[in-house]
């Protein structure tokens, strides 16, 4: 399906980087979600993992906030079609576990943009799946 953005390929990736993943890694839900569109579905490819709404997505991502302590993603690889409000990201994510584990992944993640939020998000995580 195709939504409507006016953003450019800019203020898609700002959304995405920006907002989206530096709020994750403030472990923010709040401004988390807000990059997210009311109706948003995120799937984690990998893991066959689907969240409905923001009520789905609240859910996902307190359960990723509380069991990590420490949640980054660095060395973003952007690509964006901005006529068609799409962006794919790949970026190395690492996570922290309480008891101190440290885990690392290559993700790739790939957005439908709906206005100004994301409407569509799925993600594709390499080696176990953490979530």
């Amino acid at each position: 399906m195709q939504y409507q953005t006016q953003l450019n390929r800019q203020q898609l990736v700002d959304l995405a980087v920006n907002q989206y993943f530096a709020s994750i890694a403030r472990k923010d839900l709040e401004a988390t979600l807000a990059c997210c569109h009311h109706s948003a579905l995120l799937t984690v490819q990998t893991s066959f993992a689907l969240y409905e709404g923001k009520t789905g997505l609240r859910r996902f991502f307190a359960e990723l906030f509380a069991r990590y302590t420490s949640i980054k993603q660095r060395d973003f690889s952007c690509t964006v079609d901005a006529k068609n409000g799409r962006i794919a990201a790949n970026y190395v994510e690492e996570l922290v576990a309480s008891d101190g584990a440290r885990s690392v992944f290559d993700n790739t993640a790939f957005w439908r943009v709906r206005e100004d939020r994301f409407q569509e998000l799925f993600v594709y995580v390499s080696g176990a799946q953490p979530f």
